[in-house]
């Protein structure tokens, strides 16, 4: 993130600012990240080896040092217990897997063009952790999350959690080019909002949430939205020219919705980012994990949020990660459970279990002290 300049020699892009591991956005979205990591080969604890992390400032590590993050994990990587409430995650992780677990008794596993929706309009905590899946290989993972505001009126109305499979992600496929259009419609093809609470769903509200993967040189065009709607465009891992203008790596451009504009992509292969949408257009309060309509509210809140989270954990440990060797799934609490009928080819070989590797339950556990919430065995 970073100083958000203007532009102002008429053409169709009017700001643009740095956009590196977390981005700026705008109403309806409230904030967007988006992480490579090259992480090596997996250990018995789906994890990088000690050697590696025991340097680091393990639960806070956001400075790469070979080549990947640690985030918030302190064995696995990723994002152990934390509290969601009054917003949407949407989380779409393009290489590698994510592992999930909730306060609600959930579970599962996704990635490799999985996406998966979170509408936290009430107190909601999960974990999400990076596995180490496989040991005889690297381990890429590339992870984009975009977080979108919930009307006021939506909030404390319960949680909504939904996978859609790679599979079922509309794909369009050109010269150069591969387009996921993850919400709203783009050249004909619409994303699957799974979510009935999401802002997304309505089309009236003209959300579009869309990547395209782009060769060197490759050019794409964005068509017209309505006057009404936010556009932003995110370039990645290479510069572009947009609109006639040259515009380096890792930078956010704030676009007129109502023109048609061109973008070729630099000499890298890259992503561009594109989210639009109607803003919600309501006053909000937020403070930590909360965004309420009020402080009072959010005050409150957050007072809950530190007498319940530990409580409330249904899990033996707070940055639980999946056995060794699990495939893609989403199983709720209440038993239902859905996978995938694919593989994409970068999960083949398959990984295996380690010979000394002994079942685990997937059952909440039996409560035990906070002290010994960590899996650092």
């Amino acid at each position: 993130m970073g100083l958000f300049g203007k532009i102002k020699d008429g053409g169709p892009v009017v700001r643009e600012q740095a956009a590196e591991l977390h981005w700026d956005t705008e109403d309806p979205f409230m904030f967007a990240s988006h992480h490579f990591d090259d992480y090596p080969r997996g250990n018995r604890q789906q994890a990088p080896p000690l050697e590696e992390i025991k340097k680091r400032s393990l639960g806070h590590d956001y400075r790469p040092q070979y080549g990947y993050r640690m985030y918030g994990g302190k064995v696995a990587p990723g994002f152990p217990l934390h509290t969601h409430w009054g917003y949407e995650t949407i989380t779409i992780c393009t290489e590698g897997y994510v592992d999930h677990f909730d306060s609600l008794g959930n579970q599962g596993r996704f990635g490799y063009g999985d996406v998966q929706w979170i509408t936290a309009s009430s107190r909601y905590g999960h974990c999400e952790m990076y596995p180490l899946a496989f040991a005889d290989r690297d381990n890429h993972h590339r992870v984009t999350q975009i977080m979108m505001h919930i009307p006021n009126e939506k909030k404390n109305k319960g949680v909504e959690i939904n996978n859609v499979w790679a599979e079922n992600v509309p794909c369009i496929r050109k010269d150069g080019c591969v387009i996921h259009v993850y919400a709203g419609t783009y050249e004909g093809m619409t994303g699957v909002v799974p979510n009935k609470d999401s802002w997304a769903a309505d089309p009236s509200h003209h959300v579009r949430i869309v990547s395209f993967e782009v060769d060197p040189g490759v050019k794409i065009t964005l068509d017209p939205t309505v006057p009404s709607a936010g556009r932003n465009v995110y370039l990645t891992d290479s510069g572009a020219t947009v609109a006639g203008k040259d515009y380096i790596p890792q930078t956010r451009l704030k676009i007129k919705p109502d023109a048609e504009v061109e973008i070729t992509n630099g000499d890298k292969k890259s992503e561009i980012w594109l989210l639009e949408g109607d803003p919600i257009g309501q006053k909000m309060c937020s403070f930590g994990p909360v965004v309420l309509a009020t402080d009072k509210e959010v005050r409150e809140a957050n007072a809950v949020v530190r007498k319940e989270e530990i409580k409330d954990w249904p899990w033996n440990y707070v940055n639980k990660t999946q056995p060794v060797a699990t495939d893609r799934f989403i199983r709720y609490a209440d038993g239902r459970e859905d996978r995938p009928t694919q593989k994409d080819p970068r999960e083949l070989p398959p990984a295996v279990p380690f010979p000394e590797e002994t079942e685990k339950t997937d059952e909440p556990a039996k409560k035990v002290p906070v002290q010994d919430y960590w899996n650092e065995d």
